[in-house]
């Protein structure tokens, strides 16, 4: 078809149907955030459990990640994202429906399971029907795609869920999943027909997989993928942790705010990551750097970290001053995509990319159960409407976890090695 053109108009069509899906990933990956009393509530849990129930989204995306990087490259996105999708629509409704802890375990745990694909489905797309020099620029674009998502998950849906409840949103949201998924294999090409390789072995042939396992072991043994792969968990830990669950009920208890209104607030911080990401992706391809961008907002966040745990009394402004910052300097962690696909052979470069991507995540998994459990061990006893209810020094204790781990990974960003590359006049262009 002669639409299908390198950079063209359908490419944009392909390639933003996979950047949506991962913003339908992103915005179930915050919801928990404006639900923590309901949640609480209504299956009569502490901190730790909600924690990891918000944390299972994470364990099967984290997992797959590494062998999803190389079977984009091996089998083609619009099957496995469509696919994906359908799983997780379908888990969306299991987690409404849900009664138990358990069983919103389940719903939960194929959520993450089906939003998987979208991140690297949508660099996949950009690496096939793009040129290679605007790849870290929509790498962020895709990221700008998921923290917009993630702020209609914060005000817009706290005021939802304050008069409809969690679970009919939750349920819309599986019905959402159904349609995206259809649009996904109606629209979706793995790239413009002009490209296409001869005709492919069946999907199932042996040498297909051989390759999969040989491209994940080289991978797996590559220190310079681990070392970006910390940072870039350590740098998402704050957007994922604070903003993704236990921000806004710190919000609503130093401030005495509404939940809307300390969604609002704490959404600011993934508006500073909308607009960090797809900033620095350009700049790393504008001057052909990645580690230095990498250094400096690390050395940010940490400092912006401290300031928040470590002074009391801070005013409202201030407070959300130091999130927005926060947000605008975790976006250049997209710089880390750039970085391991310079470093790696371009064979292995889907695998590189699922490694980041996994750990990129893997904070969240971590940190959320962590930060739960020590509110617990501060916890007074004190319950509001069935839920616990945690001091406002409880959530600045618990958050110099989060400063721990941004210190850990300011400390091995510094160790990174990177391939500078020289800047043309074509890496220049958007």
């Amino acid at each position: 078809m002669s639409q299908q053109q390198i950079g063209k108009g359908y490419a944009w069509l392909v390639w933003s149907l996979a950047a949506i899906s991962f913003g339908y990933a992103f915005f179930h990956r915050v919801t928990p955030s404006v639900m923590v009393s309901d949640l609480m509530a209504d299956f009569a849990v502490s901190g730790a459990v909600l924690g990891t129930l918000s944390a299972l989204y994470f364990y099967p995306y984290v997992l797959l990640q590494v062998p999803l990087g190389a079977m984009l490259e091996t089998f083609g996105t619009r099957i496995l994202l469509s696919g994906f999708l359908l799983l997780a629509g379908i888990g969306s409704i299991v987690f409404a429906q849900a009664t138990s802890i358990e069983v919103a375990y389940l719903g939960r745990f194929l959520i993450g399971f089906g939003a998987s694909v979208g991140f690297l489905g949508s660099l996949a797309l950009a690496s096939k029907w793009f040129p290679p020099h605007r790849f870290a620029f929509l790498a962020g674009l895709a990221m700008f795609a998921g923290m917009t998502s993630g702020m209609v998950a914060q005000a817009p849906l706290a005021f939802l869920v304050d008069l409809y409840g969690w679970r009919a949103n939750i349920l819309a949201l599986g019905f959402a999943g159904f349609i995206l998924s259809f649009l996904v294999f109606l629209f979706v090409r793995n790239q413009p027909a002009n490209q296409l390789p001869p005709r492919a072995e069946p999907f199932a042939s042996r040498q297909k997989w051989r390759e999969l396992g040989s491209a994940l072991k080289s991978v797996m043994r590559n220190a310079d993928v681990w070392k970006t792969s910390l940072v870039a968990a350590t740098m998402s830990g704050p957007m994922l942790v604070i903003g993704g669950l236990w921000g806004t009920p710190y919000l609503m208890v130093r401030f005495d705010l509404s939940r809307p209104e300390a969604a609002f607030f704490m959404s600011l911080l993934l508006l500073g990551w909308a607009v960090g990401a797809p900033s620095s992706g350009w700049l790393s391809d504008h001057i052909g750097r990645r580690k230095p961008i990498l250094v400096i907002c690390l050395i940010v966040i940490c400092i912006m970290l401290a300031v928040v745990t470590g002074i009391r009394d801070l005013p409202l402004g201030v407070v959300v001053a130091c999130f927005v910052v926060i947000g605008l300097s975790g976006g250049g962690m997209t710089a880390c995509f750039g970085l391991v696909k310079d470093v790696m052979p371009a064979p292995l470069a889907g695998a590189s990319t699922g490694v980041v991507n996994s750990m990129t995540v893997a904070s969240g998994a971590i940190l959320q159960p962590f930060v739960g459990l020590a509110l617990d061990l501060q916890w007074d006893g004190r319950l509001v409407d069935g839920a616990r209810h945690y001091a406002e020094g409880d959530y600045r204790m618990a958050f110099t976890l989060v400063l721990a781990a941004a210190v850990a990974g300011l400390v091995t960003a510094v160790s990174l090695r990177e391939t500078p590359r020289k800047r043309t006049p074509q890496a220049l262009t958007l």
